[in-house]
């Protein structure tokens, strides 16, 4: 088995790594990284239902989806990921025993008694400080989960927190959960780059292995490339969002308005205005215009800093709509 600890803590770089070992290597591998803040939503969710967006924004929080499933999850500095990438046994649930069973091992070692829960989670009384998930590719599987150290909880709350926007969607929920860090639960305290180095060799001693593997220059290019192409795009992370339809209403100056609109792979589509709004032109040139647009901040901005507005819909400015749609 491989074991890669590396310190790279680019989100996209990490997740273009796991894909990267995972369609490229033949060994098995096992990988500790950390995440500067972001959070990671699961493969089959909607970003923007998921996600607190003026909070992430303010705090210029990367948001990256992953290639498993599951629920939305909160990153920094403070939190430990770890990655099992293994042939497929065809069994489930017996992989998510499988492969968090030696980190178990380890936190029981130090004294903290942590045990698993549920479907997918790591518990240390009744308090989850690890989810996980699980993506197969061909005969392999990946299986990775977050190791909750010293996170910061204000951020993690405040991140998933989603504001009260009016979203209908099929996509994947996250479920709320009491969280905990392991630091608090230790009865010697470490570090975190000191309980990574421990994990790591803990792990290595169970698989009888004394050496760590390094990228080379070779596929070290491969993963930036699939960072440039996947993971950092907002098509990936945005755009690849179940179908949802969006609806919200406020008062302005200018009048009431309801602005509802469906979107599909990211782009707007069926936009309508009401309200009791006084208007210049037909309004349904204005709805046309959004049509086919990303649903993300900066290609609205774009498109309202280019067109009049106020041609349409009096008293009503850019921002206004700005704020009507996120």
């Amino acid at each position: 088995m491989l074991f890669i600890n590396h310190n790279n803590t680019n989100p996209y770089f990490n997740h273009a790594a796991e894909q990267y070992v995972l369609e490229n290597l033949p060994d098995e591998c096992f990988m500790l990284w950390r995440n500067d803040p972001c959070i990671l939503i699961g493969k089959n969710q909607n970003a923007f239902s998921e996600i607190n967006i003026d909070y992430v924004k303010e705090k210029n929080i990367k948001v990256v989806r992953r290639l498993t499933g599951g629920g939305a999850v909160f990153n920094d500095l403070g939190n430990i990921n770890f990655t099992f990438i293994s042939k497929n046994t065809g069994d489930v649930a017996t992989n998510f025993r499988k492969f968090t069973a030696p980190l178990l091992k380890a936190l029981n070692n130090l004294g903290v008694n942590a045990e698993f829960s549920g479907r997918n989670d790591l518990v240390i009384d009744g308090k989850k400080f690890s989810g996980n998930a699980q993506y197969y590719h061909k005969d392999k599987v990946l299986h990775h989960g977050t190791l909750l150290f010293s996170s910061s909880m204000t951020d993690l709350s405040s991140a998933l927190k989603v504001n009260p926007l009016k979203i209908k969607d099929k996509g994947v929920k996250s479920i709320v959960s009491r969280v905990t860090n392991i630091s608090d639960h230790l009865p010697n305290p470490m570090s975190v780059l000191e309980f990574k180095d421990y994990v790591i060799k803990f792990v290595m001693d169970i698989y009888s292995e004394k050496n760590t593997y390094e990228f080379n220059e070779h596929e070290l290019k491969v993963i930036d490339e699939i960072v440039r192409t996947r993971f950092s795009t907002w098509n990936w992370n945005f755009g690849n969002s179940p179908k949802y339809t969006y609806s919200k209403e406020m008062r302005f100056p200018g009048g009431t308005i309801e602005l509802s609109f469906n979107v599909k792979n990211g782009l707007i589509e069926n936009l309508k205005f009401y309200g009791d709004f006084f208007f210049t032109k037909d309004i349904k040139e204005l709805e046309d215009k959004f049509l086919g647009l990303r649903h993300e901040e900066a290609s609205i901005t774009e498109f309202l800093e280019r067109f009049p507005i106020d041609e349409y819909i009096k008293g009503i400015t850019s921002k206004d709509i700005l704020y009507l749609m996120f």
